[in-house]
């Protein structure tokens, strides 16, 4: 199974996404331009409204398209948003002082208890830590080791 990469940052005219939207949550419809995109496959999107977050489906069935040549729609599953929102935060290390843009995204719907975690937990994916109640960065996290 392929991995297909979408995302904004990486423009590539024959290779395009054309739409992506939620059928239900957790349950994606997905139209784009080339790739070979084949049941199995992972594709990697970005999420709309973000300037970095993306998401990644999981191709559940795929119709190629006679017209135009190399069109596709596919049917795929990913995260479950029933209203998805992205937020964007400053963090600053308790350590040396530099400043993190958080972006971060989620499930609006799970209220504002949901925002805490969520962030958190994307602070962890870009490497920092929250040890006892202060952020820190990748470099003062080894300085501290």
């Amino acid at each position: 199974m392929a991995e297909h990469d979408f995302r904004y940052n990486l423009l590539n005219p024959q290779h395009t996404l054309t739409e992506c939207r939620a059928l239900s949550p957790g349950q994606y419809q997905v139209t784009g331009q080339g790739g070979s995109i084949k049941a199995g496959d992972t594709l990697h999107v970005s999420l709309k409204g973000s300037k970095t977050l993306s998401i990644s489906l999981k191709v559940k069935k795929v119709r190629h398209l006679i017209n135009p040549p190399g069109q596709w729609v596919a049917v795929a599953t990913g995260p479950a948003f029933k209203e998805l929102a992205i937020h964007t935060w400053q963090v600053q290390c308790d350590g040396c002082g530099s400043i993190l843009s958080l972006e971060f995204a989620v499930d609006a719907s799970l209220g504002k208890a949901a925002k805490l975690p969520a962030a958190e937990q994307r602070l962890l994916e870009l490497g920092w830590i929250n040890q006892y109640g202060r952020h820190l960065c990748r470099s003062c996290q080894q300085t501290e080791a």
